[in-house]
């Protein structure tokens, strides 16, 4: 515990985020802010990255969090840095990561009485944080502080709130800091129940037809040992969530790809096939589940989750396991049988050929025509050895990302998944490369999503960061035209864009540029790309009305997939 007497508010909020270890903060300057930031003006220990814009802030943040697993943290002033703020926050909230977000606010005086820049951010943060509150003297600060990181990073993730009003900052208080290890009614890790476990684990060693399909829960837990040993004692096929992606290495044998609306085809039909179903740390989000009158209703649930609120809120389950999916993992495994499972596992490749002969193949090796999102992806997975940390922003470019990108270790995929921001890779990126310096870190975007947060170039130019950025330009905004085309009779209504010329933008923000058309260049680029000491911009111009398969069918069953234009699933096995 750190202690000292008469500092003035900014810095105390400085001196206690050093005792939490805060080593680099996102943020933008601003009257009601001031104090904080010439405090911060004399401390080397904190490195600020000053963004462009305050949305860019909330979204490196994010990345930052992903990419290291330590809370990201945001300052920025009152009024319109805030709502700028507001859809990172809300991005943060949905894929449960964790920032601590401190914001200026007016004088105390003033609040209520429309003051230049006040808003209510308490009123506004409230439905898509965790937690928040506002600071009106200099003695709430530390134990504000301490309680924010504390929330923020326990129990299941999120975004924390501190408003802090000028006299805050510029008031005086004796200082100390006392970091919180608990806080009466909230309970962030519940004790085990050894009956439920039982009971799963006998769920389980009885199942013939078991499948285990892992979310995001099993990176923010720590758990990736833990389900690679539950899966390989008792031979389970295992399928990942969007936000799951990573956390076992994909080529393991028992991995059998992504569920989902542009999942693998292979996991999506078993999962209404098998007869247990093994849910680790997701929460049946409506694009893994599809119809929910016709998921898995032949399968028994059990359904591990550190949040009580999921339980049953979509899917029904048979058995609850509440806690840490590392706790849970480790109690449940000497109750596990080791066993075998050949015959049902084997099944999965009947899919898996279907998948690979009518739509893997032309992704990945096309023979003719132009050039493809997903053979781009592949390449810079192959050349980067799979270890590189991959961030996408949203929309076709993320789904053929996630589809074809694969991983040797965790934490690497960084993608929103529950709001779907467009905007959110570049800044993104940003902060992952900030939280993991020595990985590679390749951004794959499209040309809507990137000119959303162009801006962040100049964050890029200033803090000198080595990131990779692959933009593939189709000039629409992909995703939506797909849905155009395949249900709305080619009704293109604006999504065609005229874009500017990227390399020579790129370019002026001292970044080396280059854009490829035809598929002889690809190689030469991508490792061009990769060897290149510092930022480097490739633009990839693809086929302008491709397509990404397969696609459940929307309001469909999981198991109506939509294999190419004119053809969808049929069960081969029967």
């Amino acid at each position: 515990m750190e202690k000292s007497t008469n500092l003035n508010g900014a810095e105390i909020l400085i001196r206690s985020l050093i005792a939490e270890n805060v080593k680099i903060i996102f943020g933008y300057q601003g009257a009601a802010i001031i104090p904080a930031y010439d405090c911060l003006y004399d401390r080397k220990e904190i490195r600020h990255i000053m963004v462009r814009h305050e949305q860019g802030a909330a979204h490196a943040a994010e990345g930052y969090a992903r990419a290291s697993g330590k809370a990201g943290v945001v300052m920025v002033t009152s009024g319109p840095a805030v709502t700028n703020l507001i859809t990172g926050i809300a991005d943060a909230m949905a894929d449960s990561t964790p920032i601590v977000i401190i914001t200026g606010q007016v004088f105390s005086s003033l609040l209520g009485t429309d003051a230049f820049q006040e808003v209510d951010v308490l009123g506004i943060t409230q439905p898509i944080t965790k937690w928040n509150c506002q600071i009106q003297k200099a003695e709430e600060l530390a134990p504000a502080i301490a309680r924010a990181f504390y929330i923020a990073q326990s129990g299941r993730p999120g975004p924390v709130v501190i408003d802090i009003t000028k006299d805050a900052l510029l008031g005086t208080c004796p200082y100390s800091y006392q970091p919180c290890k608990s806080i009466r009614s909230y309970v962030p890790y519940p004790e085990k129940d050894k009956e439920q476990l039982l009971s799963a684990a006998q769920l389980i060693n009885k199942a013939k037809k078991p499948l285990v399909v892992f979310g995001q829960g099993v990176i923010l837990g720590n758990a990736e040992e833990e389900l690679l040993a539950f899966i390989e004692k008792a031979d389970l096929p295992a399928a990942s969530t969007l936000l799951g992606l990573s956390a076992i290495p994909s080529n393991h044998p028992l991995y059998k790809g992504m569920v989902g609306m542009h999942g693998n085809i292979s996991p999506n039909i078993k999962t209404n096939e098998c007869d247990v179903l093994v849910a680790i740390g997701m929460r049946f989000d409506d694009r893994v589940t599809a119809s929910l009158s016709n998921y898995a209703r032949q399968a028994k649930i059990i359904h591990f989750d550190i949040d009580n609120s999921e339980f049953d809120k979509n899917v029904k389950s048979a058995i609850k396991i509440h806690g840490n999916a590392k706790e849970t993992l480790k109690a449940i495994l000497p109750l596990i049988q080791e066993n075998k499972h050949s015959s049902w596992i084997n099944d999965f490749s009947l899919c898996d050929q279907i998948e690979y002969n009518k739509i893997i193949r032309n992704d990945l090796y096309p023979a003719e025509g132009a050039l493809k999102m997903g053979e781009i992806v592949r390449k810079i997975s192959d050349m980067t050895h799979q270890n590189a940390i991959l961030v996408t922003d949203v929309g076709q470019n993320q789904m053929f990302a996630a589809r074809y990108f694969q991983y040797n270790q965790s934490r690497s995929m960084i993608t929103s998944g529950g709001l779907g921001t467009m905007g959110f890779g570049l800044p993104a990126a940003i902060g992952a490369k900030l939280g993991a310096p020595n990985r590679t870190v390749c951004l794959v975007c499209g040309d809507g999503g990137f000119q959303m947060t162009i801006q962040e170039l100049g964050t890029i130019m200033q803090s000198k960061l080595d990131i990779k950025i692959v933009l593939f330009n189709n000039n629409y905004l992909g995703m939506v035209r797909q849905w155009q085309q395949l249900f709305l009779n080619c009704r293109y209504a604006e999504t065609e864009m005229e874009n500017p010329d990227f390399p020579a933008i790129t370019k002026a923000y001292g970044i080396k540029s280059k854009r490829i058309t035809r598929r002889d260049e690809a190689d030469l680029a991508i490792q061009e790309m990769l060897s290149h000491k510092g930022c480097y911009f490739l633009e990839v111009v693809v086929e302008e009305k491709e397509l990404v398969f397969p696609m459940i069918q929307a309001g469909g069953a999981i198991t109506d997939i939509i294999l190419n234009e004119n053809e969808k699933y049929m069960d081969i096995s029967e």
